[in-house]
């Protein structure tokens, strides 16, 4: 709840910043404009909503975001470092304490009733205006049903004349009712033009010429498609009152764009006629919420006295004018591209890991996981083959907490801040919630224990660079290190689904990344839970507790079992407390004891 909210605060931000910039060229550099510039710039506008809001995760456009997160992320990171002891080596015992949870509480500044509460309101609000948009289309069908086709020849011809003048190909039918008072445009894939009845009487046929002008070019500059991504606009950010003067703005501008189009087809005589004929209009009924989808000649009496200084004072545009209208966008596309990628990071593409599934049996093991949602992951190398229950949760990417430190461990001695004989770190006597951390460690009861000292102190000596090399090597989960050094594995940035981290724990057994044997021995004897006449269990829990809440836990490891090697992850998630990595543990055990693994 609380990263969608942050979704669309941060697209709120980004879009206002944007729309400031907009309005800011527009005054600052209103003379080196086209009219048609001013209005197109706005488009500019969709793209980092578009960033935030659409789901990536489905195109696969989530690479290259994780560098920009630690471009964008600033941390004040400690350079102390601990002292070692040499000539220790990782127990080769099994781990007792490796199922005991050891699970530090993160804390958010807001309760969750918190998130649910804007998060509510702001679909409350966003129900009421896709409620409104409803209504304005239903009054559309309304005018389009009692709408009747013209019969009037002379008008016909004229609007194929002026078709032909705008250079408009497609089929556009003319309708008139007794239900609008100006002449309006709509249809996307039906165009219609519909006049007010009895406009042949009211106008002549040079004005009604001006009219389908007007009405032909808001069809070529696709303008109606516009007004249905401005009306999402307004759903999405209807709390924003910058995105409600921008919109407001955006079709002053459109009818100014729309008329210059037009002037740019008459000669000076024809400058003053086209005028009046907008003049007329200003004395017409009009109506604010058809405005939304079907533009049209007509407009408030504002915006009809700003199209008419504008028409006052028109003389055609400039080579010159035209370049340094073209400049001006590029310049801003620049800073768009620019603004983008920060709502694109925000937006999570890497929350989800697509998984083909091609050798993948789906089964229920819903009966293990009462009073938990969960997901279970098997995977046997010798079948190539994966047993998994909850598709979509063995997919979901949520923090490893604790089972990261399976690779923390890792990335220290490839770098040498430890090593297989030396891995011994002393207690600094500051004192942690459990008894087990106020003490010396090693590697091996570092991991058991889950102590975070050990490993907060081997990230910070190998440091964020190197880390997030390692981390990119191996793909592990979203990769993503923007989070504190000390924290970003605890319900925090980095983020992988239960299915990479079985792929991750066969390809640690497998060395496919061409790290050090004996480095992958070591982490592996550390590992060692249990030890059975058919075979031998490794694993490593992880618990994530918010606000005092155990609301994920992970039991992740391997089975040796004579020639075979089985590869699990579980993970099940509570929201009243109980998710905790020992549940997971117990859960997995009766699992693999059920398939007659272990």
């Amino acid at each position: 709840m609380d990263t969608k909210l942050l979704q669309i605060l941060v697209s709120t931000i980004v879009v206002s910043l944007l729309i400031f910039i907009i309005l800011l060229i527009k005054k600052l550099l209103n003379h080196h404009m086209t009219v048609k510039a001013h209005y197109h710039i706005w488009y500019f506008l969709c793209i980092p909503t578009l960033a935030a809001l659409l789901p990536w995760n489905h195109f696969r456009l989530g690479e290259g975001t994780h560098y920009l997160k630690s471009l964008l992320t600033f941390h004040r990171e400690g350079a102390s470092k601990s002292e070692r002891m040499n000539g220790v080596n990782a127990s080769q015992a099994p781990n007792s304490d490796i199922l005991h949870d050891f699970a530090v509480s993160v804390n958010k500044a807001a309760p969750d009733f918190v998130y649910h509460t804007f998060f509510t309101v702001w679909v409350i609000g966003v129900v009421l205006f896709i409620g409104t948009a409803v209504y304005s289309n239903y009054q559309i069908y309304q005018i389009k049903k009692s709408a009747s086709a013209v019969e009037n020849q002379e008008l016909n011809k004229l609007l194929e004349a002026c078709k032909e003048i705008v250079g408009v190909k497609r089929n556009i039918r003319l309708r008139e009712t007794s239900l609008i008072s100006s002449p309006i445009t709509f249809g996307i894939l039906q165009p219609l033009i519909i006049l007010p009845s009895k406009t042949r009487e009211a106008f002549s046929l040079n004005e009604l010429k001006y009219v389908f002008l007007h009405e032909l070019h808001h069809h070529k500059s696709k303008d109606l498609f516009v007004n249905y991504v401005m009306w999402m606009f307004h759903i999405i950010y209807w709390f924003n009152p910058v995105v409600w003067y921008a919109l407001k703005r955006i079709r002053t501008d459109r009818e100014l764009a729309c008329d210059a189009s037009v002037l740019n087809l008459l000669d000076e005589s024809g400058y003053i006629e086209y005028g009046h004929t907008i003049i007329r209009f200003a004395e017409k009924k009009y109506n604010r919420t058809l405005e939304q989808f079907t533009p049209g000649i007509g407009g408030t009496k504002k915006q009809i006295k700003q199209r008419i200084q504008y028409i006052a004072s028109y003389s055609r545009d400039s080579l010159l004018l035209k370049w340094k209208s073209k400049v001006i966008c590029a310049v801003l596309g620049i800073v768009v591209l620019f603004l983008a990628p920060i709502t694109t990071v925000i937006a999570s593409p890497d929350d989800v890991y697509q998984f083909s599934g091609k050798n993948a049996v789906y089964e229920d093991l819903s009966s293990y996981f009462k009073g938990y949602k969960g997901s279970f992951v098997l995977y046997n190398p010798s079948k190539n083959q994966y047993q998994i229950f909850n598709r979509e949760m063995s997919e979901q990417r949520i923090s490893p907490n604790s089972t990261y430190k399976i690779y923390s461990a890792l990335f220290a001695l490839e770098s040498n801040v430890i090593s297989p004989n030396s891995n011994k770190q002393e207690w600094d006597g500051k004192i942690y919630p459990f008894p087990e951390w106020n003490q010396n460690q090693n590697l091996a009861t570092a991991l058991s224990r889950s102590v975070n000292w050990y490993f907060q102190n081997t990230d910070r000596e190998v440091g964020r660079k190197p880390l997030q090399d390692y981390f990119h090597r191996i793909k592990y989960g979203n990769e993503d290190l923007s989070g504190n050094l000390d924290s970003y594995w605890m319900e925090s940035s980095l983020k992988i689904s239960p299915i990479e981290q079985v792929q991750l724990l066969y390809q640690l057994e497998e060395n496919q990344w061409g790290f050090k044997a004996e480095n992958i021995k070591t982490v592996k004897k550390a590992l060692l839970v249990d030890v059975q006449k058919n075979g031998r269990l490794y694993g490593k829990t992880g618990t994530g507790t918010i606000n005092g809440k155990n609301v994920n836990g992970w039991f992740i490891g391997f089975v040796d079992k004579a020639d075979d090697r089985f590869y699990f992850a579980i993970n099940i998630q509570n929201k009243d407390g109980q998710a905790q990595g020992s549940k997971a543990a117990e859960i997995a055990k009766q699992i693999l004891h059920h398939k007659k693994i272990y």
